[in-house]
């Protein structure tokens, strides 16, 4: 053949390896997305049918008489009358919230208040932050105990608290429940994933650096969380370092970074492991 055919030829051989290479890559890519929709699928699916029992509950339990024994319930049914008191007790204080709902105490005769913020996790109360406010000649934080890394004096003047106090109530109640969460994230982390080592937190609980292993080849992944927005308990940005170069880029991995963008940490772990990506 004349040379120039033998290069159209292997012009041609070349771009279909490539081609076969990008399929290759495509198709793992779309595997990991499959198996990680899947698992929400499961999680999903389990929230539902808990839900359901729960409105049953719920339903019956404005039919029963006050005074019924607990005892002529077997333990499940116990269980499940608790965590439907659980749920309307949650839809009373989501509603005191929305009319208002701050606990307010008047102190030092009727000049100032004190206001008392409570932090909430996963349905759990946490910590109660309180703060007197005077009220005479204008509005000025008095004693509190916020946490001094909460820029309280800077969310009154964002907030304008002088003309509108529930605006900057809820900006800060916003920057204690999104500290609070992030930091009890970081405790379930160390809890209920001991193979995962946290290597550096601050005190803010704003950034958090973890170490995986990757099972097989055993490969280290240095994985760093950055929560740039106080007012969330979710990350704004996610960095992987690892001596495999390529493993950062890969589609799998990319898609974990994804899931630990969009989930609380914990939970993110806890998926990765069901998948086997992480040890």
């Amino acid at each position: 053949h004349p040379p120039g055919v033998l290069s159209h030829l292997n012009l041609l051989e070349e771009e279909e390896r490539s081609r076969k290479t990008r399929q290759q890559s495509r198709v793992k890519e779309l595997k990991a997305e499959a198996e990680a929709l899947r698992v929400q699928r499961d999680q999903l699916m389990a929230e539902i049918e808990t839900h359901k029992s729960l409105q049953m509950m719920r339903a019956s339990m404005d039919q029963q008489c006050a005074d019924q024994e607990e005892e002529e319930m077997d333990e499940n049914s116990q269980l499940l009358r608790l965590m439907a008191r659980h749920t309307q007790l949650n839809d009373l204080l989501h509603a005191h919230h929305i009319i208002g709902g701050f606990d307010v105490v008047k102190t030092r005769q009727h000049k100032g208040v004190c206001v008392s913020l409570a932090t909430v996790y996963g349905g759990v109360f946490l910590e109660k932050y309180n703060l007197e406010i005077d009220l005479k000649p204008t509005l000025r934080i008095g004693r509190h105990n916020v946490p001094p890394f909460i820029p309280l004096n800077r969310l009154a003047e964002q907030s304008n608290m002088q003309t509108n106090l529930r605006a900057f109530l809820d900006t800060l109640s916003q920057h204690l429940n999104a500290y609070v969460g992030r930091r009890q994230q970081l405790e379930l982390v160390k809890e209920l994933h001991k193979s995962v080592e946290v290597m550096e937190s601050n005190i803010l609980c704003s950034m958090l650096v973890l170490m995986f292993t990757v099972p097989g080849a055993k490969t280290a992944v240095l994985c760093t969380l950055d929560y740039a927005d106080r007012t969330r308990c979710l990350p704004t940005r996610v960095h992987l370092e690892s001596e495999d170069k390529s493993l950062p880029d890969s589609p799998e991995w990319k898609i974990n970074c994804s899931l630990l963008m969009e989930t609380p940490v914990h939970e993110a772990l806890a998926t990765m492991r069901k998948m086997r990506i992480i040890v």
